[in-house]
């Protein structure tokens, strides 16, 4: 007997589950209401729909660094409650997503990661009904084949920082200062969060934006054009030193900023070490408004 659109419906009704997973479970039952109930409850799908509007805000970060340090993983996870993400089965579900996104390669994006047939939902959703909470995975950050990936997850796994470096050899990889730079370096991003990497990659319009505001500021100040656009980018450099990771003032040392320390270890290690990107994830950030 066919799946027709009314029988999708009403086991939507009866289950949450979604449109494709009702068709199965008709097809599958023989277009019998009752047995495509039991046959999603089996998949442990039934309700996992009805949980979708529960906002999930708790969860936790997964990680992954291959031993050549050239390919990491980053990946948000989130349920409803901290007692859920410390299950074991929500912590199997983190693994099934890593070697997911392992399996996809550079085909994993954020909008892989939520495509409702791909074969992350589908973990997902077994998940949701077993534990009876709402489920998300909402970001994966992966970088692969261009430098060095470090990574530090704050206690709980709540927080994630993946940084990509350049100019490191294997010899320099291997070696304490190095080791500890990265770590550093990731801290340093979990706690100050910046927003680039450089000056060159803030965006043109959050510049002019930022300028606009500082002659608003000004205005009524009489000063030569001249002299406000003096002051004006003085005022950007204070800017840079709250988004751009090298501008920052170092965490450990105030005195120094993060391009003075990445100088530093540089000519202690004998090469030019640098940053090519980073990412921070902290859990919930996605549903927060």
């Amino acid at each position: 007997m066919a799946a027709t659109a009314q029988l999708v419906k009403d086991l939507r009704d009866r289950t949450g589950a979604g449109v494709m997973d009702c068709k199965e479970a008709l097809q599958a039952s023989k277009g019998d209401l009752e047995a495509a109930v039991e046959f999603l409850r089996k998949k442990g799908l039934a309700q996992a729909g009805k949980r979708a509007h529960r906002e999930a805000r708790e969860g936790t970060i997964g990680s992954y660094v291959h031993h050549s340090a050239k390919l990491g993983v980053l990946i948000e996870v989130n349920c409803e409650s901290d007692f859920v993400a410390r299950t074991d089965d929500f912590q199997k579900l983190i693994q099934d997503i890593l070697n997911e996104v392992d399996k996809a390669g550079d085909a994993a994006s954020d909008a892989w990661l939520t495509d409702a047939n791909g074969p992350v939902v589908a973990l997902i959703k077994p998940v949701i009904g077993k534990l009876g909470e709402n489920m998300a995975a909402p970001r994966v950050v992966r970088y692969a084949g261009q430098g060095y990936v470090g990574q530090y997850i704050h206690m709980g796994s709540k927080l994630g920082v993946q940084v990509e470096f350049t100019g490191v050899t294997p010899d320099i990889a291997q070696r304490d200062e190095f080791t500890t730079l990265v770590k550093e370096i990731a801290m340093q991003i979990a706690a100050s969060s910046p927003k680039y990497v450089s000056r060159e990659a803030v965006p043109a319009d959050e510049l002019e934006k930022e300028r606009a505001i500082y002659r608003a500021q000004m205005e009524d100040s009489k000063k030569p054009a001249n002299v406000l656009e003096k002051i004006i980018e003085g005022k950007l450099g204070s800017y840079y030193a709250q988004i751009v990771l090298p501008d920052q003032a170092f965490n450990r040392d105030p005195k120094m900023t993060v391009a003075a320390v990445l100088a530093a270890a540089s000519k202690t290690l004998g090469a030019q070490i640098g940053v090519s990107r980073f990412a921070r994830l902290r859990v919930g950030e996605t549903t927060q408004a």
